[in-house]
């Protein structure tokens, strides 16, 4: 098969490729990424010669009809989006420009090139928080009530979505995860950040009370999902999720202990503005195809903590300035 990845160059995005090219090689792989702070192709220097590695943006309408035309993908998987809460905050623009009009362009392309399957990746904050007693879980068919300007920019992206391939014959997959973490993910994200400035001996700044939940699931796991969804899914929506919503304020102590450190390396900021309080995903639909999420959180922080160790050089170069800036100003250092 022929499969266009978008986004490849980043934390989930380069997770996929490395797993997709592990277990099945013979399919041909494109990747498309704009290289933003977020994004390193250094991320695929291992697997780059197995490539097609083109660098452009995905709203560039021109470009990315020339790659469709030539390219003739079965599949699209559109994991470029800008992710980050707290920027999204300080300038909303590039989330709705990447996340909904350069989404709106591929799946265009992809109906009028007759893409087989578009896969759109997208979270689990589209559907809002939970009270942090609640026992709830959302459930792919609850409406959506996106509380930020990135969540609202990917809730967008998905009914977009869900209008412009009714109608045609491109099979849509919607994938919602809760929070990811592992390798080469940037570091303005919670657990990176909190093994960089632990490997720094610096405390770990929590905002508010620590007691807002969710539940992390390791990257790999998620591609696994993924990848399933691809290639034997139905289409519809799916939430993925590890199972098991903890505190912030439980997270960083499990991490902790990986360091041989207390809870004396905790310090509590101010919170956001906006601060979801729970997440939490029914992840019934996709454990009827057979998937469960192997990798416990005990392990997976582990892996974690013991890549970031041997990569810590990685923390040091993503560090752009918006990184320190925004540091400061929510950190007050």
């Amino acid at each position: 098969m022929k499969i266009l990845v978008t986004g490849a160059c980043g934390f989930i995005g380069s997770n996929f490729i490395h797993y997709l090219l592990d277990s099945h090689p013979e399919d041909n792989y494109t990747i498309v990424d704009k290289l933003t702070y977020a994004g390193d192709i250094h991320n695929l220097d291992d697997i780059k010669e197995k490539l097609d590695i083109r660098i452009a943006d995905i709203t560039d309408e021109k470009t990315m009809e020339e790659l469709f035309y030539k390219k003739d993908f079965d599949i699209v998987v559109n994991m470029a989006a800008e992710t980050h809460v707290d920027r999204s905050f300080i300038d909303e623009e590039p989330f709705f420009r990447t996340n909904v009009l350069g989404t709106t362009n591929l799946i265009k392309l992809a109906k009028k090139y007759h893409v087989r399957r578009f896969v759109q990746i997208s979270t689990d904050e589209v559907y809002g928080d939970l009270a942090l007693d609640s026992d709830y879980r959302y459930k792919e068919t609850d409406r959506l009530a996106p509380s930020n300007p990135y969540s609202i920019s990917k809730a967008m992206a998905d009914l977009l979505c869900l209008s412009l391939s009714k109608g045609s014959e491109l099979e849509l997959i919607i994938t919602r995860s809760t929070n990811n973490y592992g390798p080469y993910q940037y570091p303005e994200k919670l657990i990176p950040l909190a093994i960089d400035r632990l490997l720094s001996d610096k405390k770990i700044p929590v905002y508010g009370d620590g007691r807002n939940m969710r539940d992390w699931i390791y990257v790999l796991d998620n591609v696994r999902a993924i990848d399933l969804l691809m290639r034997k899914g139905t289409p519809g929506i799916y939430n993925i999720a590890y199972g098991h919503p903890i505190s912030n304020l439980e997270l960083l102590t499990d991490l902790l202990r990986s360091f041989d450190k207390d809870e004396s390396y905790i310090t509590f900021v101010k919170d956001r503005k906006v601060h979801d309080l729970r997440y939490a995903l029914d992840v019934s639909k996709i454990e009827s195809l057979g998937f469960d999420a192997k990798i416990t959180l005990k392990e997976g922080l582990k892996k974690t903590v013991d890549w970031y160790k041997a990569h810590r050089s990685y923390l040091e170069v993503k560090k752009d300035r918006a990184y320190n800036d925004y540091l400061k100003k929510v950190y007050e250092e």
